[in-house]
Protein backbone atom coordinates (compact mmCIF):
# COMPACT_ATOMS: atom_id res chain seq x y z
CA UNK A 1 0.00 0.00 0.00
CA UNK A 2 1.35 3.16 -1.11
CA UNK A 3 1.38 5.80 1.97
CA UNK A 4 3.10 8.75 0.00
CA UNK A 5 1.03 11.73 -0.23
CA UNK A 6 -0.31 12.05 -3.54
CA UNK A 7 0.54 15.56 -6.02
CA UNK A 8 -2.81 16.78 -5.14
CA UNK A 9 -1.60 17.20 -1.39
CA UNK A 10 1.22 18.71 -2.01
CA UNK A 11 -0.69 21.50 -4.18
CA UNK A 12 -2.86 21.70 -1.41
CA UNK A 13 0.11 22.24 1.30
CA UNK A 14 2.06 24.97 -1.87
CA UNK A 15 -1.12 26.74 -2.26
CA UNK A 16 -2.03 27.20 1.42
CA UNK A 17 1.28 28.06 2.06
CA UNK A 18 0.70 30.68 -0.85
CA UNK A 19 -2.51 32.06 0.47
CA UNK A 20 -1.35 32.16 3.98
CA UNK A 21 2.19 34.08 2.68
CA UNK A 22 -0.45 36.47 1.33
CA UNK A 23 -2.74 37.28 3.84
CA UNK A 24 0.52 38.01 5.51
CA UNK A 25 1.85 40.60 2.93
CA UNK A 26 -1.52 42.18 2.86
CA UNK A 27 -1.69 42.59 6.63
CA UNK A 28 1.87 43.85 6.84
CA UNK A 29 0.58 46.58 3.85
CA UNK A 30 -2.51 47.38 5.56
CA UNK A 31 -0.53 47.79 9.18
CA UNK A 32 2.09 49.85 6.92
CA UNK A 33 -0.66 51.79 5.58
CA UNK A 34 -2.55 53.20 8.95
CA UNK A 35 0.99 53.08 10.46
CA UNK A 36 1.33 55.95 7.43
CA UNK A 37 -2.05 57.71 8.12
CA UNK A 38 -1.36 57.90 11.58
CA UNK A 39 1.74 59.39 11.28
CA UNK A 40 0.33 61.94 9.17
CA UNK A 41 -2.74 62.49 11.35
CA UNK A 42 -0.22 63.38 14.20
CA UNK A 43 1.99 65.59 12.35
CA UNK A 44 -1.49 67.85 11.29
CA UNK A 45 -2.37 67.55 14.78
CA UNK A 46 0.68 69.06 15.75
CA UNK A 47 0.37 71.69 13.47
CA UNK A 48 -3.09 72.60 13.97
CA UNK A 49 -2.22 73.12 17.79
CA UNK A 50 0.42 75.43 16.74
CA UNK A 51 -1.65 77.62 14.28
CA UNK A 52 -4.64 77.43 16.84
CA UNK A 53 -1.91 78.99 19.28
CA UNK A 54 -0.58 81.58 17.68
CA UNK A 55 -3.54 82.95 15.91
CA UNK A 56 -5.95 82.23 19.23
CA UNK A 57 -2.58 85.12 20.74
CA UNK A 58 -1.85 86.85 17.58
CA UNK A 59 -5.47 87.66 16.44
CA UNK A 60 -6.20 89.93 19.55
CA UNK A 61 -2.37 91.32 18.80
CA UNK A 62 -3.87 93.35 15.68
CA UNK A 63 -6.35 94.78 17.59
CA UNK A 64 -6.27 97.43 20.90
CA UNK A 65 -8.77 99.58 22.68
CA UNK A 66 -8.35 103.28 22.11
CA UNK A 67 -10.12 106.39 24.28
CA UNK A 68 -11.86 109.16 21.94
CA UNK A 69 -11.04 112.85 23.26
CA UNK A 70 -12.37 116.29 21.91
CA UNK A 71 -8.99 118.22 21.72
CA UNK A 72 -9.06 121.85 21.76
CA UNK A 73 -5.48 122.69 19.93
CA UNK A 74 -4.42 126.14 21.18
CA UNK A 75 -2.57 127.21 18.39
CA UNK A 76 -0.21 129.19 21.13
CA UNK A 77 0.07 126.20 23.25
CA UNK A 78 0.63 123.92 20.63
CA UNK A 79 3.20 125.49 18.31
CA UNK A 80 4.76 128.61 20.40
CA UNK A 81 6.80 129.78 17.60
CA UNK A 82 4.19 130.05 15.09
CA UNK A 83 6.14 128.09 11.95
CA UNK A 84 4.22 124.39 12.54
CA UNK A 85 7.84 123.20 12.39
CA UNK A 86 9.05 120.10 14.56
CA UNK A 87 11.22 122.32 16.83
CA UNK A 88 8.11 124.25 18.02
CA UNK A 89 5.87 121.32 18.21
CA UNK A 90 8.08 119.73 20.46
CA UNK A 91 8.60 122.64 23.29
CA UNK A 92 4.62 123.41 23.24
CA UNK A 93 2.64 121.93 25.19
CA UNK A 94 1.05 119.05 23.56
CA UNK A 95 1.22 116.64 26.71
CA UNK A 96 -0.92 119.45 28.53
CA UNK A 97 -3.39 120.10 26.03
CA UNK A 98 -4.29 116.24 25.85
CA UNK A 99 -4.55 116.06 29.79
CA UNK A 100 -7.23 119.21 29.84
CA UNK A 101 -9.36 117.53 27.61
CA UNK A 102 -8.79 113.71 29.60
CA UNK A 103 -9.57 115.74 32.82
CA UNK A 104 -12.60 117.62 31.43
CA UNK A 105 -14.51 114.42 30.90
CA UNK A 106 -12.90 112.88 34.23
CA UNK A 107 -13.41 115.52 36.90
CA UNK A 108 -10.15 114.31 38.38
CA UNK A 109 -10.26 116.75 42.23
CA UNK A 110 -7.13 116.89 44.05
CA UNK A 111 -3.63 115.88 42.62
CA UNK A 112 -3.57 112.25 43.38
CA UNK A 113 -6.64 111.81 41.27
CA UNK A 114 -5.31 113.85 38.24
CA UNK A 115 -1.93 112.44 38.55
CA UNK A 116 -3.66 108.63 38.18
CA UNK A 117 -6.28 109.73 35.53
CA UNK A 118 -2.89 110.86 32.98
CA UNK A 119 -1.60 107.78 33.22
CA UNK A 120 -4.65 106.18 31.62
CA UNK A 121 -3.58 107.00 28.04
CA UNK A 122 -0.60 105.89 26.13
CA UNK A 123 2.96 107.63 26.16
CA UNK A 124 3.05 108.18 22.38
CA UNK A 125 -0.47 110.53 22.81
CA UNK A 126 1.59 113.61 21.82
CA UNK A 127 3.64 112.03 19.39
CA UNK A 128 0.03 111.51 17.59
CA UNK A 129 -0.79 114.56 18.16
CA UNK A 130 2.25 116.35 16.84
CA UNK A 131 2.40 114.33 13.64
CA UNK A 132 -1.31 115.46 12.79
CA UNK A 133 -0.57 118.93 12.93
CA UNK A 134 2.75 118.31 11.11
CA UNK A 135 0.71 116.65 8.54
CA UNK A 136 -2.11 119.12 8.48
CA UNK A 137 -1.18 122.74 10.35
CA UNK A 138 -4.93 124.27 9.59
CA UNK A 139 -6.43 122.27 12.48
CA UNK A 140 -4.55 124.70 14.98
CA UNK A 141 -7.37 126.56 16.84
CA UNK A 142 -9.78 124.28 16.34
CA UNK A 143 -11.72 121.15 18.23
CA UNK A 144 -11.17 117.87 16.87
CA UNK A 145 -11.93 114.20 17.76
CA UNK A 146 -8.76 112.28 18.16
CA UNK A 147 -8.14 108.56 19.42
CA UNK A 148 -5.57 108.06 21.62
CA UNK A 149 -4.58 104.19 22.67
CA UNK A 150 -4.77 103.13 26.50
CA UNK A 151 -1.79 102.43 28.43
CA UNK A 152 -1.04 98.52 28.21
CA UNK A 153 -2.03 98.31 31.73
CA UNK A 154 -5.92 99.54 31.01
CA UNK A 155 -5.61 97.91 27.81
CA UNK A 156 -4.80 94.74 29.89
CA UNK A 157 -7.68 95.64 32.39
CA UNK A 158 -10.10 95.77 29.74
CA UNK A 159 -9.31 92.51 28.34
CA UNK A 160 -10.07 91.05 31.58
CA UNK A 161 -6.34 90.17 32.52
CA UNK A 162 -6.86 92.21 35.69
CA UNK A 163 -9.57 91.46 38.23
CA UNK A 164 -11.00 94.39 39.82
CA UNK A 165 -11.86 91.69 42.80
CA UNK A 166 -8.58 91.86 43.50
CA UNK A 167 -7.13 93.46 46.33
CA UNK A 168 -5.74 96.98 45.63
CA UNK A 169 -2.30 96.51 46.63
CA UNK A 170 -1.95 93.28 44.47
CA UNK A 171 -2.63 94.60 40.81
CA UNK A 172 -1.30 97.43 38.41
CA UNK A 173 -3.83 99.70 38.21
CA UNK A 174 -5.75 101.46 41.27
CA UNK A 175 -9.26 101.69 42.57
CA UNK A 176 -9.31 105.38 41.37
CA UNK A 177 -7.84 104.29 37.87
CA UNK A 178 -10.79 101.55 37.61
CA UNK A 179 -13.48 104.34 38.58
CA UNK A 180 -12.08 106.56 36.00
CA UNK A 181 -12.29 103.62 33.03
CA UNK A 182 -15.70 103.18 34.04
CA UNK A 183 -16.66 106.17 33.46
CA UNK A 184 -15.12 106.25 29.78
CA UNK A 185 -16.97 103.28 29.02
CA UNK A 186 -20.25 104.10 30.16
CA UNK A 187 -19.70 107.54 28.09
CA UNK A 188 -18.98 105.09 25.25
CA UNK A 189 -15.33 106.91 25.03
CA UNK A 190 -13.40 103.51 24.80
CA UNK A 191 -13.34 101.52 21.61
CA UNK A 192 -11.31 98.01 20.23
CA UNK A 193 -10.15 98.91 17.12
CA UNK A 194 -7.03 97.44 15.15
CA UNK A 195 -4.28 98.84 15.78
CA UNK A 196 -2.44 101.18 13.66
CA UNK A 197 0.69 100.83 15.92
CA UNK A 198 1.10 97.80 15.00
CA UNK A 199 1.22 98.23 11.32
CA UNK A 200 2.85 102.15 11.40
CA UNK A 201 5.06 101.89 14.96
CA UNK A 202 8.43 101.06 15.69
CA UNK A 203 10.11 99.56 18.47
CA UNK A 204 9.51 100.96 21.80
CA UNK A 205 9.51 99.47 25.22
CA UNK A 206 5.49 100.79 25.95
CA UNK A 207 3.32 97.57 24.20
CA UNK A 208 0.81 99.59 23.33
CA UNK A 209 3.15 101.42 20.60
CA UNK A 210 5.14 98.83 19.47
CA UNK A 211 4.84 98.13 15.51
CA UNK A 212 6.97 96.12 12.74
CA UNK A 213 7.29 98.40 10.75
CA UNK A 214 10.66 99.64 11.23
CA UNK A 215 11.37 95.47 11.42
CA UNK A 216 9.54 94.90 8.21
CA UNK A 217 11.35 97.66 6.35
CA UNK A 218 14.70 96.55 7.62
CA UNK A 219 13.74 92.84 6.64
CA UNK A 220 12.87 93.80 3.12
CA UNK A 221 16.05 95.55 2.60
CA UNK A 222 18.26 93.00 3.76
CA UNK A 223 16.25 90.60 1.46
CA UNK A 224 17.14 92.59 -1.27
CA UNK A 225 20.84 92.96 -0.66
CA UNK A 226 20.67 88.88 -0.18
CA UNK A 227 19.01 88.52 -3.66
CA UNK A 228 21.23 90.90 -5.69
CA UNK A 229 24.43 88.96 -4.61
CA UNK A 230 23.16 85.13 -3.51
CA UNK A 231 20.90 84.93 -6.94
CA UNK A 232 23.84 86.20 -9.52
CA UNK A 233 26.59 84.46 -7.94
CA UNK A 234 24.67 80.98 -7.02
CA UNK A 235 23.17 80.97 -10.59
CA UNK A 236 26.90 81.92 -12.66
CA UNK A 237 28.29 79.24 -9.97
CA UNK A 238 25.62 76.88 -11.20
CA UNK A 239 25.85 76.97 -14.78
CA UNK A 240 30.06 76.70 -14.26
CA UNK A 241 30.31 73.75 -12.44
CA UNK A 242 27.45 72.23 -14.55
CA UNK A 243 27.82 73.07 -18.15
CA UNK A 244 31.74 74.07 -17.93
CA UNK A 245 33.91 73.13 -15.48
CA UNK A 246 36.55 69.94 -16.01
CA UNK A 247 35.55 66.83 -13.80
CA UNK A 248 38.36 66.99 -11.86
CA UNK A 249 39.37 66.33 -7.98
CA UNK A 250 39.11 70.15 -7.64
CA UNK A 251 35.51 70.44 -8.87
CA UNK A 252 34.84 67.49 -6.86
CA UNK A 253 36.24 69.09 -3.81
CA UNK A 254 34.18 72.42 -3.84
CA UNK A 255 31.41 70.13 -5.12
CA UNK A 256 31.03 68.61 -2.07
CA UNK A 257 32.20 71.36 0.30
CA UNK A 258 28.67 73.46 -1.49
CA UNK A 259 26.95 70.44 -0.17
CA UNK A 260 28.41 70.25 3.21
CA UNK A 261 27.82 74.15 3.72
CA UNK A 262 24.18 73.70 2.89
CA UNK A 263 24.03 71.78 5.92
CA UNK A 264 26.16 74.19 7.98
CA UNK A 265 24.00 75.94 11.12
CA UNK A 266 23.10 79.81 10.27
CA UNK A 267 25.16 80.35 13.40
CA UNK A 268 28.24 79.48 11.75
CA UNK A 269 27.79 82.34 8.70
CA UNK A 270 26.93 84.73 11.42
CA UNK A 271 30.02 84.45 12.89
CA UNK A 272 31.68 84.44 10.03
CA UNK A 273 30.01 87.72 9.19
CA UNK A 274 31.05 89.10 12.61
CA UNK A 275 35.12 87.72 12.20
CA UNK A 276 35.47 89.26 8.63
CA UNK A 277 32.96 91.88 7.38
CA UNK A 278 32.93 93.44 11.24
CA UNK A 279 35.92 93.17 13.47
CA UNK A 280 38.45 92.76 9.70
CA UNK A 281 36.60 94.83 7.67
CA UNK A 282 35.33 97.70 10.03
CA UNK A 283 31.66 97.23 8.61
CA UNK A 284 29.06 99.04 11.22
CA UNK A 285 26.90 96.32 13.68
CA UNK A 286 23.42 96.12 12.54
CA UNK A 287 22.86 97.16 9.16
CA UNK A 288 21.20 95.44 6.12
CA UNK A 289 24.33 95.51 4.27
CA UNK A 290 26.11 93.15 6.60
CA UNK A 291 23.13 91.26 7.31
CA UNK A 292 22.23 90.81 3.58
CA UNK A 293 25.83 89.27 2.66
CA UNK A 294 25.71 87.00 5.29
CA UNK A 295 22.36 85.58 4.45
CA UNK A 296 23.23 85.83 1.04
CA UNK A 297 26.02 83.16 1.73
CA UNK A 298 24.44 81.53 4.00
CA UNK A 299 21.42 81.57 0.94
CA UNK A 300 24.32 80.29 -1.52
CA UNK A 301 24.49 76.58 -1.38
CA UNK A 302 20.59 76.31 -1.71
CA UNK A 303 20.48 78.32 -5.13
CA UNK A 304 23.47 76.29 -6.81
CA UNK A 305 22.68 72.90 -5.89
CA UNK A 306 18.61 73.53 -6.60
CA UNK A 307 20.30 75.32 -9.91
CA UNK A 308 22.37 72.68 -10.46
CA UNK A 309 19.33 70.50 -10.78
CA UNK A 310 17.23 72.01 -13.05
CA UNK A 311 19.92 72.37 -15.60
CA UNK A 312 20.54 69.03 -15.32
CA UNK A 313 16.63 68.45 -15.88
CA UNK A 314 17.09 69.91 -18.98
CA UNK A 315 17.52 67.18 -21.83
CA UNK A 316 20.71 66.87 -23.46
CA UNK A 317 18.95 66.66 -26.79
CA UNK A 318 18.15 70.29 -26.44
CA UNK A 319 22.15 71.31 -26.59
CA UNK A 320 22.89 68.70 -28.71
CA UNK A 321 20.24 70.36 -31.49
CA UNK A 322 21.62 73.77 -30.60
CA UNK A 323 24.77 72.60 -31.54
CA UNK A 324 24.47 70.37 -34.45
CA UNK A 325 22.73 73.72 -35.86
CA UNK A 326 26.01 75.52 -36.02
CA UNK A 327 25.20 77.14 -31.73
CA UNK A 328 28.62 77.71 -30.18
CA UNK A 329 28.59 75.66 -26.47
CA UNK A 330 27.69 79.19 -25.12
CA UNK A 331 24.87 80.03 -27.63
CA UNK A 332 23.45 76.48 -26.73
CA UNK A 333 23.59 76.97 -22.75
CA UNK A 334 23.00 80.65 -22.45
CA UNK A 335 20.09 80.45 -25.42
CA UNK A 336 18.35 77.33 -24.72
CA UNK A 337 19.85 75.64 -21.59
CA UNK A 338 19.62 78.55 -18.71
CA UNK A 339 16.18 79.84 -20.14
CA UNK A 340 14.59 76.24 -20.22
CA UNK A 341 16.04 75.52 -16.30
CA UNK A 342 15.30 79.03 -15.55
CA UNK A 343 11.67 78.49 -13.59
CA UNK A 344 13.90 75.38 -11.51
CA UNK A 345 16.31 78.33 -10.94
CA UNK A 346 14.28 81.05 -9.19
CA UNK A 347 11.72 78.52 -7.62
CA UNK A 348 15.55 77.40 -5.23
CA UNK A 349 16.00 80.75 -5.16
CA UNK A 350 12.67 81.79 -3.70
CA UNK A 351 12.69 79.17 -1.05
CA UNK A 352 16.22 80.58 -0.55
CA UNK A 353 15.07 83.48 0.05
CA UNK A 354 12.25 82.11 2.34
CA UNK A 355 14.18 80.54 4.54
CA UNK A 356 16.54 83.49 4.88
CA UNK A 357 13.10 85.57 6.22
CA UNK A 358 12.94 83.64 8.81
CA UNK A 359 16.90 83.24 10.12
CA UNK A 360 17.39 84.78 13.38
CA UNK A 361 20.93 83.52 14.70
CA UNK A 362 22.68 84.86 12.30
CA UNK A 363 21.64 88.24 12.23
CA UNK A 364 22.40 88.27 16.27
CA UNK A 365 25.43 87.36 15.95
CA UNK A 366 26.04 90.55 14.02
CA UNK A 367 24.17 92.92 15.89
CA UNK A 368 21.05 93.22 14.46
CA UNK A 369 19.11 92.67 17.75
CA UNK A 370 20.24 96.32 18.77
CA UNK A 371 16.77 98.53 19.93
CA UNK A 372 16.31 100.32 16.66
CA UNK A 373 13.67 103.38 16.87
CA UNK A 374 13.99 105.00 13.34
CA UNK A 375 12.62 103.62 10.63
CA UNK A 376 15.69 102.74 8.23
CA UNK A 377 16.16 104.48 5.12
CA UNK A 378 19.19 102.72 3.24
CA UNK A 379 21.64 99.82 3.56
CA UNK A 380 23.80 101.59 6.05
CA UNK A 381 21.63 102.97 8.24
CA UNK A 382 21.04 100.86 11.54
CA UNK A 383 18.38 98.48 11.44
CA UNK A 384 16.45 95.03 12.18
CA UNK A 385 14.62 92.71 11.27
CA UNK A 386 11.25 90.92 11.54
CA UNK A 387 12.53 87.36 13.39
CA UNK A 388 14.83 89.82 15.40
CA UNK A 389 12.21 92.15 16.48
CA UNK A 390 9.66 88.79 17.32
CA UNK A 391 12.71 87.35 19.33
CA UNK A 392 13.37 90.87 21.21
CA UNK A 393 9.19 91.21 22.24
CA UNK A 394 9.27 87.28 23.24
CA UNK A 395 11.88 88.44 26.16
CA UNK A 396 9.38 91.34 27.26
CA UNK A 397 7.64 90.38 30.19
CA UNK A 398 4.06 92.95 29.45
CA UNK A 399 1.36 90.70 28.32
CA UNK A 400 0.05 92.39 25.80
CA UNK A 401 4.05 92.38 23.59
CA UNK A 402 2.44 88.33 23.92
CA UNK A 403 -0.60 89.34 21.60
CA UNK A 404 1.93 91.68 19.12
CA UNK A 405 4.65 88.36 19.04
CA UNK A 406 1.73 86.65 17.98
CA UNK A 407 0.54 88.35 15.64
CA UNK A 408 3.58 89.78 14.39
CA UNK A 409 4.68 85.73 13.67
CA UNK A 410 1.21 85.71 11.82
CA UNK A 411 2.37 88.15 9.61
CA UNK A 412 5.70 86.53 9.00
CA UNK A 413 4.51 83.82 8.37
CA UNK A 414 1.62 85.39 6.04
CA UNK A 415 4.72 86.56 3.81
CA UNK A 416 6.94 82.99 4.15
CA UNK A 417 3.39 80.96 2.80
CA UNK A 418 3.27 83.79 0.28
CA UNK A 419 6.91 83.23 -1.28
CA UNK A 420 6.50 79.56 -1.31
CA UNK A 421 3.24 79.91 -3.42
CA UNK A 422 4.80 81.88 -5.48
CA UNK A 423 7.58 79.70 -6.46
CA UNK A 424 5.09 76.57 -6.66
CA UNK A 425 3.22 79.31 -9.25
CA UNK A 426 6.09 79.87 -10.85
CA UNK A 427 7.24 76.68 -11.44
CA UNK A 428 3.61 75.58 -12.93
CA UNK A 429 3.50 78.08 -15.02
CA UNK A 430 7.06 78.53 -16.54
CA UNK A 431 7.93 74.59 -16.47
CA UNK A 432 8.07 72.45 -19.53
CA UNK A 433 7.37 68.44 -19.14
CA UNK A 434 9.55 66.40 -21.45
Amino acid sequence: MNNQPSTDQYRGHETDHVLQNLRKRRAAEARFKWIGRAAIGLAMSFLAILFITIFSKGIPGFFQHYVTLEVYLDSERMDPEGDASVNSLYSGDAKGIINEALFQILQPEGRSAKKEARKIVSMGAEKRLRNMVLDDPSILGKTISVQFALDDDIDSFMRGFIDRDTPEADRRISDTMIGFIDRLSQENLISYEISDYLFFGSASRNAEMAGIKGAFVGSMITLAICLSIAFPLGVATAVYLEEFAPKTRFTEFIEININNLAAVPSVVFGILGLAIFINLFGIPRSIPLVGGIVLALMTLPTIIISSRAALSAVPPSIKDAALSLGASKHQAIFHHVVPLALPGMLTGTIIGMAQALGETAPLLMIGMVAFIVDIPGGVTDPATVLPVQIFMWADFAERMFIYKTSAAIIVLLAFLITMNIGAIWLRKKLERRW
